[in-house]
């Protein structure tokens, strides 16, 4: 049997914490390692016990879940977060991806939802929330009204299938591998097909990704 995911839950609320804790500890495939009551207790706790994945609330007193994000991806390259907040807000969303979260989760959401994200981050890939997928499309046409819904043609097969792996979260080294070329062919392609779509960095390709339905279908 594998070993189970090691995560560090980040709330300031301990009734929160209780009930993501009983839910993770409830799967055969993951496991709690670690409390935290604010961003900077998350920090510390991070350093000290090396989680797989942090679920990090964003509203947090003292250093908020965003701060923490970018502090902890920038400390432990290596560490997945998954942002939990109750904000159902792109503004939010985008600070939390441009941060390095790989996944939105709002607390609104179903418990097979949240479990769906682990997974999913855990996988390799983004998770956003289902509730914040229209805004999300609707932010890149209203943002960027030259990027047709559909734009396949536009694209070689090979560009379609580079983007849509960094979309879903990949490196371009994972993606290189995947498709037996060398890490620069894939960054040409990723560069040809992000011009000529108008994309101009990781939130741009999450959202035409999710516009094109990659985000759950990897």
């Amino acid at each position: 049997m594998p070993t189970p995911l090691r995560i560090l839950v980040a709330d300031d609320h301990a009734i929160v914490r209780q009930g993501l804790k009983l839910l993770i500890d409830s799967q055969q495939d993951m496991k709690v390692v670690a409390e935290a009551a604010d961003g900077q207790a998350a920090l510390e706790r991070a350093a000290a016990v090396k989680p797989d994945i942090v679920v990090m609330d964003l509203s947090m007193p003292g250093m908020n879940g965003l701060t923490a994000t970018r502090t902890l991806k920038e400390r432990q390259p290596k560490v997945t977060i998954v942002a939990l907040t109750r904000h159902e807000d792109e503004t939010y969303l985008e600070e939390l991806l441009r941060a390095g979260a790989s996944a939105y989760i709002l607390k609104q959401s179903a418990p097979a939802d949240f479990l769906q994200a682990i997974r999913a981050v855990a996988a390799g890939g983004i998770y956003l929330d289902p509730a914040m997928t229209s805004r999300v499309a609707g932010g890149l046409l209203a943002g960027k009204p030259h990027v047709q819904t559909d734009t396949s043609a536009k694209l070689t097969e090979r560009e379609t299938e580079v983007l849509r792996l960094v979309a879903v979260g990949h490196s371009n080294v994972e993606i290189a591998a995947r498709l037996g070329i060398a890490v620069k062919t894939v960054e040409v392609h990723k560069t040809n097909a992000m011009k000529k779509l108008g994309l101009t960095g990781r939130v741009d390709v999450i959202r035409y990704g999710v516009l094109q339905g990659w985000l759950y279908d990897t």
